[in-house]
């Protein structure tokens, strides 16, 4: 047997693995649109299932990964005090230049009588935490549906931003089974030609 023989036909496999593998990969997203071939309707698993994906997606997440519960657990960290203060500095903020330009109450709506009694409202507001994060939790509870909320982010996706998320992930797995079909391809190569010898 000739030489020749030895190489190409593990090349050539290792060539069809390879191809192979790199259009079964790109299929994963390619074509978004269906397109129509000899009769056949082809067209990426993620587009043409898409809304299922995203069902799972939300599953998955609101089940599994991320529940009410959890946010309002993210809440007990944040600075509630400050933002409490924010919040009142500008809802109360107009109405003071309002109330300022009054003759007798102006003069004394001093920007610290303003001060204090803005801390006073967020001691006050503040002085039971807990309580006011329970309801907080209990509002995300029942105004908060995270499955739906991820089931809609999803579904939304154009399929070229999935694409990009899942490339920025498993760029290297994929190209890896792109790479382990040209491996398989050489290897079944070299074992035809084994069995062509051995049949001669």
């Amino acid at each position: 047997m000739s030489p020749w023989t030895w190489i190409l036909v593990p090349l050539l496999g290792g060539a069809i693995g390879y191809l192979t593998n790199y259009l079964a990969v790109r299929m994963i997203f390619r074509p978004v649109r269906p397109v129509k071939f000899l009769g056949l309707c082809f067209q990426g698993l993620v587009p043409r299932r898409q809304p299922e994906l995203a069902e799972s997606i939300g599953r998955i997440v609101g089940d599994h990964l991320l529940d009410h519960e959890d946010i309002a657990r993210g809440l007990e960290g944040i600075d509630l005090e400050s933002i409490v203060k924010e919040a009142l500095d500008r809802g109360l903020a107009r109405k003071v230049e309002s109330l300022r330009s009054l003759p007798l109450v102006g003069g004394f709506l001093t920007d610290e009588r303003i001060a204090d009694l803005r801390d006073s409202l967020v001691k006050s507001l503040l002085k039971d935490r807990g309580a006011l994060l329970d309801r907080f939790e209990e509002t995300l509870e029942h105004g908060l549906d995270v499955k739906a909320l991820v089931r809609e982010k999803v579904a939304a996706f154009s399929v070229e931003k999935l694409e990009a998320l899942v490339l920025e992930v498993a760029s290297r797995e994929l190209r890896t089974i792109e790479l382990l079909g040209a491996l398989l391809g050489i290897l079944i190569g070299i074992t035809q030609v084994l069995a062509m010898q051995a049949l001669a």
